[in-house]
């Protein structure tokens, strides 16, 4: 069962996790009590206002919690598990979590890598997203050019995974019901290729002397491929078709100290 604490009011958060009893319409179960025996998901956890914190550590404590509006007690056995982008021991500082909860969740935590850290599998997630998308909306069942591929890899990612989805979803809407996805259908970059296959340049490189605009486009353009094979020289020399000394000597040249910036995403499980 999930709870996307992000798409819930406040106001309505403790009857969507402990259901409802009313007279007139009876009971009304709870997302707790629909999971009672399995495992419940707490998307965005650091989303969930304060006081239903509170109560949900008290349902990880006791196992039982009361539905709003009634008074008996509901027994449930659960494993939780609940995830964030957000740096919860910050938002404990900042009084936005409770720490007696974090503590409760943190049992094992889990690091989940950003797209960033993790491109060698952004085709192979795209192609699932296709997949997912022709069977649940019937877009159409298209394969990725190996354009495609290469521009997906040298993308940032800053919403991740489901950044990577939209895209995806948004070329199957807007693009070719049939053929291949071509790099052209993707969301532009600063610098793109025009219609008439010339190359438009951002306003910032096109205004330096050549010496400099090409400096600088031979830092960016082998800085985004070493981040696209995570770092790894060897797959970039062979990719940009350069022998892996030369490909060392022109970074050393340029000034180029590789590394990923990543957005991490924290799991949090609570064993029982």
């Amino acid at each position: 069962m999930v709870v996307s604490s992000a798409s819930i009011a406040p106001e309505r958060f403790e009857e969507v996790l402990f259901g409802r009893e009313s007279a007139g319409k009876g009971i009304e179960k709870g997302l707790l009590e629909q999971a009672h025996g399995g495992v419940i998901y707490f998307d965005e956890v650091a989303d969930m206002p304060l006081v239903t914190q509170s109560k949900i550590l008290r349902v990880l404590v006791d196992q039982q919690f009361a539905r709003v509006g009634g008074s008996e007690k509901v027994h449930v056995d659960l494993r939780v598990i609940s995830s964030s982008n957000r740096d919860l021991t910050a938002a404990i500082a900042g009084g936005t979590f409770r720490q007696e909860l974090f503590h409760r969740l943190n049992v094992v935590p889990i690091h989940v890598p950003s797209l960033e850290e993790r491109r060698e599998d952004i085709p192979l997630l795209a192609e699932h997203f296709i997949q997912v998308l022709n069977r649940t909306q019937g877009l159409p069942l298209r394969r990725l050019g190996e354009d495609a591929r290469a521009l997906l890899q040298t993308m940032l990612w800053p919403g991740n995974v489901r950044q990577l989805r939209n895209v995806i979803e948004r070329v199957l809407i807007l693009g070719d019901s049939a053929g291949d996805i071509t790099a052209k259908e993707l969301p532009s970059l600063d610098e793109g290729a025009s219609d008439d296959g010339r190359v438009v340049l951002s306003g910032g490189l096109a205004t330096l002397p050549l010496r400099e605009a090409r400096e600088l486009f031979e830092k960016e353009y082998l800085l985004t491929q070493i981040n696209r094979f995570g770092g790894n020289i060897s797959r970039t020399a062979a990719f940009v078709g350069m022998e892996r000394s030369a490909l060392h000597r022109k970074l050393k040249s340029l000034g180029v100290v590789t590394g990923l910036k990543t957005t991490p995403r924290l799991v949090y499980a609570e064993e029982g």
